[in-house]
């Protein structure tokens, strides 16, 4: 690792549902990893967006399965490059294929894993969650609303990290007469005028495009919210 990066300082990145990241994202957050020289990152789920294969009803206007894993895998080059290790914690969205293989009674033994899927660098770790210093980072799949970053720390009872709901973006500290411990919703990296997210055109609140940080052996916590 360069010298001028801290492994303990940890960029997180939001929900990209590529092929529908918002243009420049990626430019921000390689931004806040210089500002805060970020030596480890974290993908917090979402990774891609696999709306054609989803179990809403699809747009006929939209892409089809192929066409729209093909863009990805153009989005997620750039991403890759950019961040040769990395950390990625398994989203919704990422798990739709093995869902829907489940839906229509498919054994695993069909599909590939999810790193195989989308070529994965070699550097990169897949888990549902990971631990780094006390702090959980999670997708936060089953969650909601603004308080879901709130409720992730509680139910896990230590500092968590989650995504998942993109018009949140906040850090809440919680403390005890045991502990203090905080909840961070990293908010998404979305394009909120793609076509795979029409549903919500119409929705007053809007997605927060940010990234966070956590620094200080896991102690100290902060969002970026991207200049729109």
């Amino acid at each position: 690792m360069d010298k001028k990066y801290h492994k303990d300082h940890i960029l997180i990145i939001s929900d990209l549902h590529a092929p529908y990241e918002l243009p420049g994202y990626l430019e921000f957050c390689l931004s806040i990893r210089e500002r805060v020289k970020c030596g480890t990152i974290v993908f917090i789920g979402d990774l891609c967006d696999n709306s054609a294969i989803s179990f809403h009803d699809h747009d006929p206007d939209g892409k089809g399965p192929e066409d729209e894993m093909k863009e990805a895998d153009i989005h997620l080059a750039k991403w890759f490059k950019a961040f040769p290790i990395a950390k990625i914690c398994l989203g919704n969205h990422d798990r739709l294929p093995d869902r829907k293989r489940r839906v229509i009674g498919l054994p695993q033994r069909c599909f590939q894993p999810f790193r195989d899927i989308w070529n994965l660098p070699i550097g990169w770790e897949d888990k549902f969650r990971h631990k780094i210093d006390g702090v959980i980072y999670m997708h936060g799949t089953g969650l909601s609303g603004d308080m879901a970053h709130i409720r992730a720390a509680s139910l896990n009872r230590t500092s968590t990290v989650i995504g998942h709901t993109h018009s949140g973006c906040a850090v809440t500290y919680l403390v005890s007469d045991k502990d203090r411990i905080f909840g961070m919703n990293v908010g998404s990296g979305i394009n909120n005028k793609a076509i795979a997210f029409e549903y919500g055109r119409e929705f007053l609140k809007k997605p927060v495009i940010s990234c966070g940080v956590v620094t200080d052996n896991g102690n100290y916590a902060q969002v970026f919210p991207m200049d729109l």
